[in-house]
């Protein structure tokens, strides 16, 4: 186990050294770019903003459960809402889902590709296969994702006020009041960094997964699940990582 660990990770390394060196058309690495962050922000925006606003709309109505009876003020349901929105909800959650998504169809596009034997041929051709296959889909991410991310805190706060207020657990002014309490702008700093990191990881490794697929339909199915699944885990872990430096 350590033996292949070791080995795909020096593979993953060398992948990456070879798709981030200088391009050599910008131009047609700019339109690439351009189609990458269309597919993947108008592309999965619907799902997005659905997940976030029944995530907001669950967290407010667990912590109006939580602190019914209690001294707590109802204003703190928005607060609440607001900071494990911001912090933790908006970015995981949004990564995880665009693993599933995105990240599946990176693996099963190259992983086709490669089974075709296109990339063998551009190879030939003595192009630079992995910065001009995975450089695009990961600049792309890496810019198109935190605006996602940012969409779905804003769509699950929206997902907390209606689940709230129409109800009468919690009056506007009040859910309002709350929002705007105890507000730290390093939160909006972590979720950002977090969105940033979550969109290269589930990029890299779902094309590192197609790249070096081998075999037949069979090994890509394999593939596209190991992209998702390897994907999730890493991001789960750099969300550990990333909560454990920003907050100490």
């Amino acid at each position: 186990m350590i033996k292949s660990l070791l080995f795909h990770t020096g593979r993953y390394v060398f992948m990456m050294f070879s798709t981030l060196r200088r391009p050599s058309n910008f131009k047609m690495y700019w339109k690439e770019v351009v189609r990458q962050m269309y597919d993947i922000g108008v592309g999965s925006i619907t799902i997005v903003a659905l997940i976030s606003i029944f995530i907001g709309a669950v967290t407010a109505i667990q912590f109006s459960y939580q602190i019914g009876g209690s001294f707590i003020p109802s204003y703190y349901i928005g607060y609440i809402v607001r900071d494990i929105t911001i912090i933790e909800l908006a970015p995981t959650f949004t990564g995880l889902v665009l693993a599933g998504k995105v990240g599946s169809n990176m693996a099963s596009e190259i992983g086709g590709m490669r089974q075709k034997e296109h990339i063998d041929a551009m190879e030939v051709m003595g192009v630079n296969t992995a910065s001009y296959l995975i450089l695009p889909k990961v600049i792309a991410a890496v810019f198109i994702i935190p605006v996602l991310v940012s969409i779905g805190a804003f769509v699950s706060i929206l997902g907390g006020y209606i689940a709230s207020v129409p109800f009468g657990d919690l009056t506007h002014p009040d859910y309002v009041k709350g929002l705007r309490s105890f507000f730290d702008p390093l939160n909006v700093t972590m979720m950002l960094v977090k969105a940033v990191v979550f969109s290269y990881i589930l990029t890299s490794v779902s094309c590192y997964q197609g790249y070096y697929v081998e075999g037949g339909s069979i090994e890509l199915g394999k593939a596209s699940t190991n992209a998702v699944v390897f994907s999730d885990v890493l991001i789960l872990l750099a969300d550990y990582i990333i909560a454990l430096i920003l907050t100490t």
